[in-house]
């Protein structure tokens, strides 16, 4: 935030202040003032009266500056910590919050609930050394805000008083919440009941990774069954987190195999939507020069008709100069001798004109047979094309009956896969079997020898309650008097830190000296544990092997798939090589009329023998789409089955974990067995 905004934040506090009818303080400004860090608004050791309080609470309602607001011994009245928090339930931007040492009970407890309930921002909160598990009430409805909060990642509830009826009501909200990764509640009074109630809370919260319960009067078996827990919910998580990735790796595989089917698609139609664009423009090429041929035929019929007109007008002359030669008879002998001239000349003519005529019929009717000809070298290569078409179909149904081969021994090598992997867990379950009949056999033994030293135990852990009870109720008098006299208390409270060290020191000391005991009890579970390892090493050893199965089968799909790939290429090339033909032959057959319209209906009827090898060449490839996603549902289905076998076989190894954990825990008390 830059120093302008700062001071636009100083000098509305200290108007707020004014309206309020109140000072601002001289500290927070000053603090504000030479505050180093823009996003952190830090008051720690800053005491901060009601009206200040209230002054903040209205700033930070809309407030867009602060990520970081620490509020550390500020000794905040319960009325100043309400104002405050109710400005921060509209706050969008906080994500840390710290109110450690100020004392908050009944009131400030049902205002951190609120908070929880309305905000959406914060995700830490630090309430260490306040008093909030005093009021069953008020610590009732901080839970419930709890529950409903969906944001919040870390809660700090050290040294607050809570009893094993607030742990309850934490457990109630954990079941509920699934945000919250990490809780602190270290020097409470949570006790035996409380720590059941988390413990039971757990089995249905896991997203919870970290749950500290030093200093709470809670057994050791209970601890360790909550870190086992905790431990489980990491491993759920990371499990979880793995599983998302794989999702996402698959989901991105298979969009990208169906874009490319789709592009394959669109590539055949575009191919199919110009090889018809070709034939109709060559249709309309044909019919443009069957047009011209018309023509042509029409103007050599007006030159028949004519002659033949010419020829009639010849016959009427010739009728005409018979009549007359009758009628002029013997007088015009010279001019009959001329006009039989005439005639034997127009009988010549007429003669040629017969012999062209006639010739010209036999071209026609050569053309006509060589026409006839043609047509049935058409009908042939129509037949045969009808062959190749067969043959064809004959391929893909052979392709077919392939692939349901290949289908049932993937059915069959997949059944015998199931079979070893439910006899391999048969002999797990026997061996496993042996070795709880052993370890419970061995847990008896020891439990018998345990009870003497529990007792002796006991007592030591009844001495040592007695003497934190007292520690704590000097703690809690140093805390009543931290308000009036806060320099002497800290000194007293480094004091007493450094006994509790020496305290602990010595303790080590001793853990130490048991350790050493321990470690001879330690070696014998390190060989059990190698045996089992070797166990757990054999069954990932079948599983790899079952995936190389699998790799085997996907091998076997993307085979299939260029296979399919390159008969397609096959089809299209034989396709265009028809194609190519038929335009050949139609150029032959331009000149024709007859023949046209013979190769207009074959050619119609060569379209829609294409149309329908399309469309069945559509199917097949749609069938083969299901083959092929019902294939990879299968491949899915064994991947989640191989996935909750090694689930089941982390389990197992967990719980014999925790038996040779206790196994290692209990054996080093044999030293302090009295000899009988």
């Amino acid at each position: 935030m830059p120093a302008v905004e700062m001071d636009d934040f100083r000098r509305s506090y200290a108007r707020l202040c004014k309206e309020s009818g109140a000072e601002p303080q001289e500290s927070v400004l000053q603090h504000l003032q030479e505050a180093p860090e823009r996003s952190r608004m830090d008051f720690a050791t800053h005491s901060l009266s009601m009206d200040t309080c209230g002054a903040l609470g209205k700033l930070l309602q809309d407030e867009l500056q602060f990520t970081e607001i620490v509020l550390s011994d500020c000794m905040l009245s319960e009325e100043g910590a309400k104002l405050l928090l109710h400005g921060l339930c509209t706050n969008t931007v906080v994500q840390s919050l710290d109110l450690k040492g100020n004392n908050l009970r009944a009131v400030g407890a049902e205002a951190l609930g609120k908070l929880l309930r309305q905000n959406k921002s914060v995700r830490s909160l630090t309430l260490e050394w306040n008093n909030l598990g005093i009021w069953e009430e008020s610590f009732a409805l901080f839970c419930e805000g709890l529950g409903a909060n969906s944001t919040l990642q870390r809660l700090d509830l050290r040294n607050n008083q809570i009893n094993h009826q607030g742990a309850g009501e934490l457990s109630m909200a954990l079941k509920n919440n699934s945000s919250l990764q990490e809780l602190d509640l270290r020097w409470n009074n949570i006790g035996l009941l409380g720590g059941r109630a988390l413990l039971n809370c757990l089995h249905s919260n896991r997203v919870l990774r970290q749950l500290d319960l030093a200093g709470n009067n809670i057994p050791s078996d209970i601890l360790k069954a909550v870190d086992q827990a905790v431990e489980h919910n990491q491993e759920h998580q990371n499990i979880l987190c793995k599983s998302h990735s794989m999702t996402r790796v698959l989901s991105k595989e298979v969009l990208c195999l169906k874009e490319e089917k789709a592009k394959q698609f669109l590539d055949f139609m575009d191919t199919i939507d110009r090889q018809k664009e070709e034939i109709t423009r060559s249709n309309r090429v044909s019919a443009a020069r069957v047009g011209q041929l018309q023509e042509a035929l029409t103007e050599r019929h007006s030159a028949l008709n004519s002659l033949k007109a010419k020829l009639q007008m010849t016959e009427a002359a010739l009728a005409l100069s018979e009549q007359k030669v009758h009628s002029l008879g013997e007088m015009q002998s010279a001019a009959k001798e001329e006009q039989a001239r005439l005639v034997e000349s127009h009988a010549k003519e007429l003669q040629q004109l017969k012999k062209d005529s006639a010739d010209r019929e036999a071209k026609l009717h050569r053309d006509l047979s060589a026409a006839n000809e043609k047509n049935l070298l058409l009908r042939n290569e129509a037949d045969e094309l009808e062959r190749k078409c067969r043959g064809q179909q004959e391929q893909l149904f052979q392709v077919k009956e392939a692939l349901t081969h290949t289908t049932a021994e993937l059915k069959l090598r997949a059944v015998q896969a199931e079979e070893r992997l439910e006899m391999e867990k048969r002999r797990f379950k026997q061996s496993l079997e042996d070795a709880e009949s052993l370890r419970l056999k061995e847990v008896d033994q020891m439990t018998r020898h345990l009870e003497a030293t529990e007792r002796s135990l006991q007592e030591r852990v009844q001495r040592l309650e007695t003497i934190r009870i007292g520690l704590e109720e000097e703690l809690s008098q140093a805390k009543a008097a931290a308000l009036v006299e806060r320099g002497q208390v800290e000194e007293e409270l480094i004091k007493a830190k450094n006994q509790a060290r020496l305290e602990e020191q010595q303790r080590l000391e001793r853990l130490e000296e048991k350790l050493r005991l321990m470690a001879q009890s330690r070696d014998e579970a390190q060989n059990y544990c190698l045996q089992q390892k070797q166990a757990v090493a054999e069954a990932l050893g079948k599983e790899s092997q079952l995936s190389m199965q699998l790799e085997g089968l996907k091998r076997q799909v993307e085979e299939l798939q260029q296979e399919l790939s390159s008969k397609e290429q096959e089809k299209v090339a034989e396709v265009n090589k028809v194609r190519v033909g038929l335009q050949e032959q139609i150029g032959h057959l331009e000149a024709e009329r007859t023949a046209q319209e013979g190769l207009r209906e074959k050619i119609a009827a060569l379209e829609r023998q294409l149309k329908v090898l399309s469309s069945n060449h559509r199917e097949a490839l749609l069938d083969k789409d299901g083959e092929i996603s019902s294939l990879l549902e299968k491949l899915r289905v064994r991947e989640a089955e191989i996935s909750r076998m090694r689930e089941e076989e982390a389990q197992r190894a967990s719980f014999l974990q925790n038996a040779i954990m206790t196994y290692v825990q209990g054996s080093p008390l044999n030293s302090f067995i009295p000899k009988k």
